[in-house]
């Protein structure tokens, strides 16, 4: 399986519902690293797995759409908590749907799978995989 990975970041705050959580139920801000992940089983005719450019453009295109928000204002996350894990899916089934729709060019649709990773330091982060 051939890859390649893409890199960005966001910065939100946010604050997460029940006991578990501790002082995260407060609201607090967070600093992600964003690494997105594109995996074939062959290259494309151009020996690539997808264009670098295009996935790093469509990525950033969605970390825009996070960065410096208050997850706890937006109307698509009320109620939820918006965990490290479950911001990954929300960012890999996003560019599931940027792919779908010819974002990362036609050599994109030869993918097999897509990994978000979200970095919330140097010692922990939690991943989201996903098959196209």
């Amino acid at each position: 399986m051939f890859s390649i990975t893409v890199r960005d970041h966001i910065m939100i705050a946010h604050s997460f519902h029940g006991e578990v959580f501790g002082p995260a139920q407060r609201l607090h801000g967070a600093t992600f690293l964003v690494d997105a992940t594109f995996r074939r089983e062959q290259l494309d005719e151009d020996n690539i797995v997808v264009d670098i450019g295009l996935a790093t453009r469509e990525l950033g295109a969605i970390t825009a759409e996070l960065n410096y928000r208050n997850l706890d204002d937006e109307p698509e996350f009320a109620g939820i908590n918006t965990s490290t894990e479950f911001l990954a899916k929300v960012i890999a089934d996003r560019l599931a749907e940027r792919i779908e729709k010819g974002g990362l060019g036609e050599g994109a649709k030869g993918l097999a799978g897509i990994t978000v990773t979200l970095h919330e330091s140097h010692i922990a982060w939690a991943s989201y995989e996903r098959d196209l």
